[in-house]
């Protein structure tokens, strides 16, 4: 019986080990290159982003281990947001994502880099990452993972990993259609050109900043908001 329950042990372990080094990390598959699939951060460099209105500067910001990494440790850098360096109108984004405690950090789409505009919030919807122990976690629910910030709370119920493990997270957005997903699951969708959407931004604090919203073309971003976060797995395929 002994050997009989050794044997099971190693092979489950075994079974392990190659389920997981067969998992790409920042890599595509022969068949995501095939369906048009491409890499935003190829885990060695941060070579396709700059810091909003800021370009190359050094910053909090580092690539360690394989992760694009907000590190908040890092003393005398610039604190900003990330951007990607070209912009997107239709297209379906996935990232991992993995955040500390009290962490708190979003994804951006359709920023407009300018000088007049102060940050990439002020013109991007957000995908909300947020860690449990963050107060806005109990304040809000429309501040949770993977909610469209400050406007709607999850559409369906969708749990996020623990402190150091890694979430999935997709947006989709296409002719200003959005649609946010956390582990696989739904959690937000909205119609950027409808009247609902103006009306919704029209009386929300975004209100005085006369660009948010109104773009379905622009930039993607990582934010940089407190304490840390680190990203992979980083693609996109334009639709």
């Amino acid at each position: 019986m002994k050997k009989v329950i050794l044997s099971l042990f190693f092979t489950a372990s075994t079974f392990c080990v190659l389920s997981q080094s067969s998992t790409l990390v920042n890599q595509l598959s022969a068949k995501e290159k095939k369906e048009g699939w491409k890499l935003l951060f190829d885990g060695r460099t941060s070579k396709g982003w700059h810091l909003y209105n800021k370009g190359k500067t050094a910053s909090a910001w580092v690539v360690k281990n394989g992760e694009l990494k907000c590190d908040a440790t890092i003393p005398d850098v610039e604190r900003e947001d990330l951007v990607t360096d070209k912009e997107f109108e239709n297209f379906d984004l996935k990232f991992e994502w993995k955040i500390s405690k009290e962490g708190n950090s979003g994804v951006f789409i359709n920023v407009v880099e300018r000088e007049d505009i102060p940050k990439a919030w002020a013109s991007g919807p957000e995908y909300q990452l947020l860690e449990k122990s963050h107060h806005d976690y109990a304040f809000s629910a429309k501040k949770r993972p993977g909610c469209l910030y400050g406007f709607y709370e999850q559409k369906n119920p969708a749990p996020d990993k623990p402190v150091g493990q890694w979430n999935q997270s997709e947006i989709k957005q296409v002719n200003g259609k959005i649609e946010f997903y956390l582990n696989g699951i739904l959690t937000a969708s909205e119609d950027l050109n409808s009247e609902n959407w103006k009306t919704m931004v029209a009386n929300s604090g975004f209100k005085t900043f006369p660009e948010f919203g109104k773009h379905t073309k622009g930039l993607i971003s990582l934010q940089d908001w407190s304490k840390g976060i680190s990203f992979r797995n980083i693609k996109i395929k334009e639709l």
